[in-house]
């Protein structure tokens, strides 16, 4: 059973990163969708920040909160970004935003996972 949460977990996680993006860059993004969902893809090098912490990977550990770039003032710069920004700016702006709410849910959900 923990087996399948825990699969149900990573599944998540990695549909919210690498295919949602695509829905979010044809919904909002039409005119230049491809590249907005590559951009949206691109922002995901922000997790580069993981290696500045010990350990890298902390299953234990919110990364919203707690590395330089998941801050919760960087989380509030990317979403000035997003109702302030234009054109791919604000697609970047999008993608780094989205990208906090990806790793935020996914370790809340793997608390409920872990007290289930």
């Amino acid at each position: 059973m923990m087996e399948d949460l825990y699969w149900l977990r990573s599944s998540v996680h990695y549909f919210l990163h690498f295919v949602f993006p695509f829905f979010l860059a044809i919904t909002f993004f039409k005119p230049f969708w491809r590249k907005a969902y590559l951009i949206m893809i691109a922002t995901m090098l922000v997790d580069l920040d993981h290696l500045l912490a010990n350990p890298v990977f902390d299953p234990d550990r919110s990364s919203v909160g707690f590395h330089i770039l998941h801050s919760y003032p960087m989380v509030a710069v990317y979403f000035l970004g997003v109702v302030f920004l234009k054109g791919v700016y604000r697609v970047f702006a999008v993608g780094l935003l989205f990208h906090m709410f990806t790793d935020f849910q996914d370790y809340h959900l793997w608390k409920l996972i872990q007290d289930f």
